[in-house]
């Protein structure tokens, strides 16, 4: 069982950037597609970015497209966020999750995903 585990939150000023990693111990990688979710105060949780197994293939939400980018070292059994030009309404919890597969399939919906880490906060203040 795949044991996920993410770092990195913290509190930025609008327009900062943070970068956040997700570290995987229990299993390796390789055969999941990765993904990140984000749930802020009351809404439900919601679809960040996903990574092919072999990270040739990406997809994001819209509103974070263009700022956020999803990548993977599976050599160190790691996934990471970049995140630039953070927003306010970019404040949430921010979820790791891995989702077996085979081939190159990226998944946007949360019902894929096997294994989710605890989460890390981001906050981002105006």
């Amino acid at each position: 069982q795949v044991q996920l585990v993410e770092s990195g939150g913290g509190l930025v000023q609008a327009g900062g950037s943070l970068r956040l990693s997700c570290a995987a111990s229990g299993g390796t990688i390789n055969s999941y597609c990765m993904g990140w979710f984000r749930q802020a105060p009351g809404k439900e949780r919601e679809f960040v970015a996903a990574i092919s197994r072999r990270g040739g293939s990406t997809i994001y939400a819209d509103s974070v497209k263009g700022r956020f980018t999803i990548s993977r070292d599976n050599g160190k059994n790691t996934v990471y966020l970049q995140m630039n030009s953070l927003r306010p309404e970019d404040t949430a919890v921010y979820y790791c999750a891995a989702g077996f597969i085979l081939g190159t399939t990226v998944m946007a919906t949360s019902s894929g995903y096997d294994y989710w880490g605890q989460g890390t906060q981001v906050t981002v203040s105006s």
